[in-house]
């Protein structure tokens, strides 16, 4: 119980030792059979607790002391603590994202509450989340719930800094696109932001919810208004995205400038993104990529504690009551174009008359370009595989690819990376100049 041990002579010859409140009964015993009287202020001064827990157990109260079980969640105790470290480059703004990288990668089997609880138990945990806390906005908002089919909400999470795997450092954006009722969203990564990718990210979302809602709330950005909305002013939207929502069937809402509480239910989803920073210098963008689209597919399978609906089931719901989709000829006009194009022998694709590298295991399959920004994005089906800027060169190597490859086609493995940089730099002296 924390308490001092405590030495209480009786006579020239008799000591009794009190280590604990349990043993006070054993000096009761004593004392009485000697005929003396108990000062219980004094023994609750020295033990340092209440005189009515002193009397207590003087009368022979017995704790029910239960074996104290050892938490499952202390086997994991120092990756939580290599995690959370300053060493670590690695950044977990809620413990919910703790929880579920634990689960996803260290088999970490738990209810999310236990391992709050288990957390707010360790001083030294708590404290981490605990400097965090100024990251979130306290303001209440009034919760409002909108129609099936009525309203989604688009917002940018921008500039997200990171770091990958080979140390290149990006900034990446991702937009989110959430249905208001069945809380059913589209997430799309990209460095870049421009009204291309933004029209063509909109038009995969209603392919993909199978229809258009009859509203949708923006944030001020500048691809859709070209004059904010101000309390005193209506804004005013850009002439193309305008175009565009006439085209499609929505209507344009743009939010007050200032206000963000507006579009709560997609600022609540960004909070999903910070799953991200729990995964600094892992992944490559390829993989960052293919890792925001399943947080996405995870999100919409979950129960949503908010609403008590599952997404991806009430999106069954929504979809009977949505604008049909516009013409197949409107859709392609917006989508950033896809070209089909097949991997060669030698594990790349062609554009322009030049060549650029993918990772093994595509040979014979086709691919899809996408081209903006000046970069090439390869796709196969929905993913992802690799990105680069466009070039004048003939050969364009990723290293990953190329060490990857090479390692595949070779017996040996020492050396190999040097060996592919080798390759790698007199490839270049033979294509540079033509």
């Amino acid at each position: 119980s924390g308490v001092n041990i405590m030495h209480i002579k009786i006579d020239v010859n008799t000591e009794i030792e009190i280590k604990e409140l349990t043993d006070l009964p054993k000096l009761k015993l004593f004392m009485e059979s000697l005929d003396m009287k108990i000062n219980k202020s004094k023994l609750a001064r020295d033990l340092n607790v209440d005189r009515r827990t002193v009397d207590k157990y003087l009368n022979g109260y017995q704790p029910n002391n239960k074996r104290k079980r050892k938490s499952k969640i202390d086997d994991y105790y120092e990756v939580i603590k290599l995690l959370l470290s300053e060493e670590s480059p690695q950044k977990f703004y809620y413990k919910r994202v703790l929880w579920q990288y634990l689960k996803d990668n260290h088999g970490l089997d738990c209810a999310e509450s236990s391992f709050r609880a288990y957390i707010l138990r360790k001083p030294e945990f708590q404290q981490y989340f605990e400097s965090r806390k100024g990251r979130t906005s306290n303001k209440e908002t009034v919760r409002f719930e909108t129609p099936p089919a009525e309203q989604a909400q688009v917002d940018w999470k921008e500039n997200i800094r990171y770091v990958t795997k080979d140390g290149e450092i990006l900034y990446v954006n991702v937009c989110v696109f959430l249905l208001s009722y069945s809380r059913f969203r589209t997430y799309l990564l990209s460095i870049s932001k421009s009204q291309s990718v933004l029209l063509s990210f909109l038009m995969e979302s209603f392919e993909a919810i199978g229809g258009v809602p009859k509203t949708i709330l923006f944030d001020n950005m500048k691809t859709v208004m070209d004059e904010p909305r101000t309390e005193y002013e209506t804004g005013k939207v850009n002439v193309r995205f305008e175009e565009f929502a006439k085209d499609c069937g929505f209507e344009v809402h743009p939010c007050i400038a200032g206000r963000p509480q507006t579009k709560a239910k997609v600022e609540a989803p960004m909070k999903f993104l910070d799953e991200i920073h729990a995964y600094q210098g892992k992944f490559n963008y390829e993989e960052l990529h293919s890792f925001v689209q399943q947080l996405c597919n995870r999100v919409n399978s979950q129960y949503h504690q908010g609403t008590g609906k599952i997404p991806i089931l009430h999106l069954e719901k929504e979809r009977n009551l949505l604008t049909p989709l516009p013409s197949r000829k409107i859709r392609d006009f917006y989508k950033i174009d896809h070209i089909p194009v097949k991997v060669n022998t030698s594990n790349m694709v062609s554009y322009k008359s030049n060549m650029y590298s993918v990772p093994p295991g595509y040979i014979g399959k086709t691919v899809g370009l996408q081209v903006y920004d000046n970069k090439i994005h390869v796709y196969y089906n929905t993913d992802l595989i690799a990105e680069h800027q466009i070039s004048n060169q003939k050969m364009n190597f990723k290293e990953s690819h190329y060490v990857e490859n090479l390692s595949n086609q070779l017996h040996f493995k020492d050396n190999i990376e040097e060996l592919a940089l080798k390759n790698l730099a007199a490839i270049n002296e033979v294509y540079k100049n033509e």
